[in-house]
């Protein structure tokens, strides 16, 4: 690591005002409390009567030895001015300390409107309880980037994208939490362009990370996003957890947690109200996924409700052309929701999904509580090669209770291109009153069921009738369970 000089340090105290949070600087590393020590004088000089405040307590992939607050950077939190600016130069001069034990940034109670901004490295963004995040609603407000590579175009339009409200690429260690504090999209002008053809780019996400390493999105609040919520893609180590997301249930394409190309990631405890998939898992579109080739895989998902009457509680696809496995998903509860896990492929996906692995699903109100669908369409144009046949395999389901259901099943293959190895366990489903007449409509699929009521179609037969035979679920963790986060302590200073 490069050392710091002293004065060279304080040159840095004097365009950045922040503080130093103790407890996070090595003892033995007599340089680094040096300059923790003239920063901790620097500030009091400065700010004698501004530096003490609360101190507050938090859990974190990383803790950050300094910190600053929003309105430090001359943010305004009136729900009316734009704090662009304000965002941007805090992330800014925070990054100077990326190699010193990271930063920061606190945002206080308030609403505070802005545009885009992008994340950096070693950095943690803190919200308030009482803070709210505004995605301002103007375009000019968001740059116009490169489509996805694994996608070949943006998912509304042809063409570029708006950036996220929150964005960030090719970083390491980022954490986005606080105390319950919101971030609202404020997305109903970006619904109507959409819905009316008026938009020229696809609609920007609240948050999207790229190519990055180590990322905890946590303790928050998310309403009403212009298109997906949070978009996690190229990236691994992901850590996601205690997330309420909020988006009216007649709005298209407002996707709660999107897990995209992604390796070891670990989705808990949740609650997400949507008009379109709860937890959408992605690979890439067609052709272009195909070349990409990055699966999402070790992909953990426990204790999340969903509603969604239009669309799935954990949706595989559509775009899965990179590939999706090894997915474990537990403790779920699904209420008034369109089908509980649904496989959404079709010719031309080409990739797989496979090893899916879901136990332990409650679910009220259903209109399916198993779909597959083998025939999804939806390209990005007319270059895929229809012999690029999805494979489809070893598919499992157990301990599942189901309520006031229209049609258990509803499984679709592709011809010449079976869905083989699924596995039904355990499931109890009690139908609506006015239910489908066909409870089980299964083609061009394989496998077994065991103990599942009511009785599931003839390509699917109970395996040892009068016994029930547990589905696979895999014992051995996936790495991101066994990282235990820190305890951090950080100042709420008082304004």
């Amino acid at each position: 690591m490069t050392s710091l000089s002293t004065a060279g340090y304080l040159l840095l105290l004097l365009l950045l005002p922040i503080s130093y949070d103790g407890g996070f600087i090595g003892a033995a590393d007599a340089e680094h409390d040096l300059r923790a020590t003239d920063l901790h004088n620097h500030r009091h000089r400065r700010h004698r009567n501004h530096h003490r405040g609360e101190e507050f307590e938090y859990s974190a992939i990383s803790c950050r030895a300094y910190s600053a607050s929003l309105d430090e950077f001359g943010a305004v939190g009136d729900g009316v001015t734009s704090n662009t600016a304000a965002f941007r130069d805090a992330v800014s001069q925070l990054s100077r300390f990326a190699d010193y034990g990271g930063s920061l940034l606190f945002v206080p109670a308030g609403r505070w409107l802005t545009g885009n901004f992008n994340l950096t490295s070693h950095f943690t963004l803190f919200l308030h309880r009482d803070a709210v995040i505004l995605a301002s609603q103007e375009e000019s407000d968001y740059e116009v980037i490169e489509p996805l590579p694994s996608y070949g175009r943006g998912r509304d339009t042809d063409g570029g994208r708006f950036i996220s409200l929150l964005f960030g690429s090719n970083l390491t260690d980022v954490v986005i939490t606080g105390e319950n504090g919101t971030i609202d999209g404020q997305g109903e002008p970006w619904w109507g362009k959409f819905k009316r053809g008026e938009l020229k780019y696809t609609r920007p996400y609240l948050i999207e990370i790229m190519h990055s390493d180590g990322i905890q999105i946590s303790n928050l609040t998310f309403l009403n996003s212009p298109s997906w919520h949070i978009h996690p893609v190229y990236s691994s180590n992901i850590y996601i957890q205690g997330l309420t997301i909020l988006a009216p249930v007649t709005v298209p394409n407002t996707d709660g947690i999107n897990p995209d190309s992604c390796t070891n990631t670990r989705i808990e405890d949740c609650y997400i109200v949507s008009g379109d998939d709860c937890i959408a898992v992605k690979s890439g579109w067609d052709q272009y996924g195909i070349n990409y080739g990055m699966p999402t895989k070790q992909l953990l998902i426990r204790r999340l409700t969903c509603i969604s009457p239009d669309s799935a509680v954990i949706a595989l696809g559509s775009e899965m052309s990179g590939g999706i496995e090894d997915v474990r998903a537990e403790d779920i509860v699904a209420i008034n929701s369109e089908s509980g896990i649904r496989i959404k492929t079709a010719i031309g996906r080409g990739g797989y999904v496979k090893d899916v692995y879901v136990r332990g699903m409650t679910m009220m109100t259903m209109k399916y509580v198993f779909w597959m669908t083998g025939s999804y369409g939806s390209h990005p144009d007319d270059h895929y090669d229809p012999k690029a046949l999805p494979v489809i395999q070893n598919i499992n389901y157990q301990d599942m209770v189901a309520e006031n259901v229209t049609m258990p099943a509803q499984l679709a293959g592709i011809s010449g291109d079976q869905f083989t190895g699924i596995c039904i366990s355990n499931v109890t489903i009690t139908l609506s009153k006015k239910p489908k007449k066909v409870l089980w409509n299964c083609t061009d699929v394989s496998g077994y069921t065991s103990g599942v009521t009511p009785q599931p179609c003839q390509l699917l037969p109970e395996k040892q009738p009068g016994t029930v035979v547990p589905c696979n679920f895999p014992e051995d963790p996936i790495p991101i369970d066994e990282v235990k986060l820190q305890r951090c302590y950080s100042r709420r200073r008082n304004m």
